[in-house]
Parts: C-alpha cells; sequence; structure tokens
C-alpha cells in the first residue's frame, strides 16, 4: 500500500482514533522504532508491526474476559439481594413432637 494510503475495515468507525491511540501505545510499550507515530509503518519490519497487533489482541481479550467476570458477578451479587430482600414467609420452622421429652 503507498504511503498515505489508509484501509478503514473497521466494524465500527467511530473507533478508528482510539484504535489507533491503542495500537501507538502498544507499540511504545514494545519499544518499537518511533518512526510510526508518521503514521507510515513501511520501514517497522513485518515481526514488530504483528507483535502490535498480537499484544493489542491479547490485551482486548483480557478486557472482554474481565468484562464478562464483572459481569457475571454483578448477577450474581443481584440474585443474592433479590433472594435476601424478600420475606422469609414461605419458610417455617421445624416442627417439634407435642408432648416429647426433649431432655432424653
Amino acid at each position: 500500500m503507498a504511503q498515505g494510503q489508509r484501509r478503514n475495515n473497521r466494524l465500527v468507525p467511530q473507533a478508528s482514533n482510539s484504535l489507533d491511540q491503542f495500537k501507538y501505545e502498544v507499540a511504545t510499550e514494545l519499544g518499537i522504532n518511533q518512526e510510526y507515530k508518521t503514521g507510515y509503518w513501511g520501514n517497522i519490519p513485518a515481526r514488530e508491526c504483528g507483535a502490535v497487533g498480537g499484544h493489542m489482541v491479547r490485551r482486548m481479550i483480557a478486557a472482554a474476559e474481565q468484562s464478562l467476570v464483572d459481569q457475571a458477578a454483578t448477577n450474581v451479587r443481584s440474585g443474592f439481594q433479590q433472594a435476601f430482600s424478600q420475606p422469609l414467609s414461605n419458610v417455617t420452622a421445624p416442627a417439634t413432637q407435642q408432648g416429647a421429652n426433649l431432655n432424653q
């Protein structure tokens, strides 16, 4: 792809700026040459570009998994809160035998 041309295959075009910022953040963390700041990644080896993409995917999957865990915990918590907020009118004490000697 020639310099200055850019594909935008993103499902959510509004996320473009955030994903670019995320990409630059990951590249900086990996210590990749700062040439990418110009927007042209052609001078950067494919292995390094792939590493950026791989780390981005790992972090996005971790964030999605954490979101699912948080969502499940919230659902369990709200389920317990609903269960404890209901009156215990359905619960009865165990029946005792009348006239039975409890000291036996």
